[in-house]
């Protein structure tokens, strides 16, 4: 089946040779949890909107790894609506990943590559004019807003808004393989109905907004299986639908009828399709893909005989592995961390700088917590004038680093420390150019605000020193830190650090000066931790990952 339908049979040679034919007989199906707010659409949005969440995850490293390296046969099987797919695979650098779109069986598209077009050459009326604005492209009919065009982050056209009277009337998104995938129908503002349409525009399906149930378009019953290069039609049971979902079970398990039984089928836990793979999935070979407490058993127990027969499930630490067989009440037996994220030796160049900077995470600080780390670094940089402290979120809202900065300014003031050290860069200039002010008081606490992992990987090569005192502290940043080879000081023992190795800890956070001390002050205590560092990153490089997913993948198979 798959790539190794026309292969011969394995050849004499001995157990290991065995082994390593059988991992290539298998094709590997990852499923992705990418949704949109819980629905079954995708997470693009308009190059101008600050993108709230990060794009990266398990399923994301776990294809990039696949893709680089000889494992087995893969693909990608998409349940969500995602007409700029290509556009998210070719920012992850897999764009050439094989992958099966239920939409696009639903919607009975062929199309696989994209294509570059323009909202020139839509159909205009005659008259039409397009002002151009700093974030988008308005189209003027008369004097009076006729259409808003929104692009993607690739420059592409993803939505074009309608208007009549001033009133949106009708929403088209843009698949970007060159065609309408979709059209929102408003009454007053309001969305009324979408329609999912084909590559020729006729409408396949109608969702209607006030209670989600959908409605097939009779003259077009059919949805379009594609598989190993082949083509068939299957027709709807019904006309009439409840919901998507009963929908989309329909056209997936059409699809799984296809597949091989020796298939694997790896699943990112998700609330939004867990169900209805624990249905449709029943009886096939599955590892279930837990991260950074995406999902959790304990709010789901009756999704629980998912887990009791998942071939094998697969966290992305050793912490989510404890955590889920307690929630499972030790009920797991076939489970094992492989972390979704490599490390490899970047160094970094915080040595070129004489300022030592500190990065020092604060999401889900609470208040207590977070007063009492700013006291200890507020004194801590009273003698010691060469050190910075960058707190670090990944909270995207543009608010952010204004509420971080506030809250650090109040924790000072209680401390009986400069407020200063934490003002704005508009308030400093506006410090520096009062006459009256002689020496401006410098500014020693900064926010990194880093949503995406390439922000974080240039954040972490400037830094000196990671401090994370969280209970559950973030593991990309440990993973991080071992490559560009930096100490760490946390408060919860992780596999990523090994005190008095790459990093420090605490037990108490009384501690804390006399860590920073140890690393800040003595340039061989911090070459001893870089060199652990480099040392500990080969256990977590992606060969070791490699043969930690062929193991996972043998013993199924």
């Amino acid at each position: 089946m798959g790539q190794s339908s026309g292969r011969q049979g394995p050849k004499k040679g001995g157990a290991k040779q065995g082994r390593k034919r059988r991992v290539k007989e298998e094709m590997l199906y990852f499923i992705p949890a990418w949704y949109q707010q819980n629905e079954w659409c995708e997470n693009e949005q308009s190059w101008q909107v600050r993108r709230m969440h990060s794009e990266f995850d398990d399923t994301v490293k776990q294809v990039q790894l696949f893709q680089r390296n000889d494992i087995c046969a893969y693909q990608l099987m998409l349940l969500g609506f995602s007409p700029n797919f290509r556009h998210f695979l070719h920012r992850q650098g897999v764009y050439r990943a094989p992958y099966w779109s239920c939409f696009d069986a639903i919607q009975e598209i062929r199309r696989k590559r994209a294509m570059v077009f323009s909202f020139h050459n839509l159909k205009w009326p005659s008259g039409v004019e397009f002002v151009y604005s700093l974030f988008v492209v308005l189209a003027l009919l008369k004097g009076e807003k006729y259409a808003q065009i929104d692009f993607g982050e690739d420059g592409n056209p993803i939505r074009v808004d309608l208007y009549k009277g001033g009133k949106i009337c009708r929403r088209n998104i843009y698949d970007d393989r060159g065609f309408v995938s979709s059209t929102i129908i408003y009454r007053d503002e309001k969305p009324l109905y979408q329609d999912y349409l084909m590559e020729n525009g006729i409408w396949k399906m109608r969702c209607y907004q006030d209670d989600g149930h959908v409605s097939i378009n009779p003259k077009h019953p059919e949805y379009l299986l594609q598989y190993q290069g082949r083509e068939q039609k299957g027709r709807f049971h019904r006309l009439s639908y409840d919901n998507m979902e009963q929908i989309i079970y329909e056209t997936l398990t059409a699809y799984l009828n296809l597949t091989d039984e020796k298939d694997i089928f790896c699943v990112a836990m998700h609330e939004r399709h867990t169900v209805l793979l624990q249905k449709a999935l029943e009886n096939r070979k599955i590892i279930l893909s837990f991260y950074g407490g995406r999902y959790s058993i304990a709010e789901h127990q009756d999704n629980i005989h998912l887990m009791r027969n998942a071939d094998y499930i697969v966290a992305d630490s050793k912490a989510e592995v404890r955590k889920i067989r307690m929630e499972s009440d030790d009920s797991i037996s076939h489970i094992v961390a492989i972390t979704p994220y490599d490390s490899r030796v970047e160094p970094g160049i915080s040595r070129q700088s004489d300022v030592q900077k500190v990065l020092v995470p604060v999401d889900g600080a609470g208040e207590e917590l977070y007063g009492a780390l700013i006291w200890i670094l507020g004194k801590y940089l009273l003698e010691n004038e060469n050190i910075q402290i960058h707190l670090f979120t990944r909270k995207a809202d543009y608010n952010r680093p204004r509420q971080i900065l506030e809250q650090t300014c109040r924790e000072l003031k209680k401390a009986g420390l400069e407020e200063g050290w934490a003002a704005e860069k508009e308030e400093k200039i506006l410090q520096a150019e009062n006459l009256e002010i002689e020496e401006p008081v410098p500014v020693k606490f900064f926010v990194e605000q880093c949503v995406d992992e390439l922000s974080v990987s240039r954040c972490m090569r400037e830094q000196r020193l990671l401090v994370d005192v969280r209970e559950a502290p973030e593991l990309y940043l440990q993973i991080m830190a071992i490559s560009v080879g930096i100490p760490q000081i946390v408060r919860t023992q992780t596999e990523f650090v090994k005190h008095g190795g790459n990093g420090i800890v605490l037990r108490r956070a009384g501690k804390l000066s006399a860590a920073l001390d140890y690393y800040l002050k003595s340039l061989k205590n911090w070459n001893q931790a870089m060199v652990y560092a480099y040392e500990m990153s080969t256990k977590y490089s992606k060969e070791k990952l490699k043969n930690m997913w062929k193991e996972v993948i043998e013993s199924i198979g």
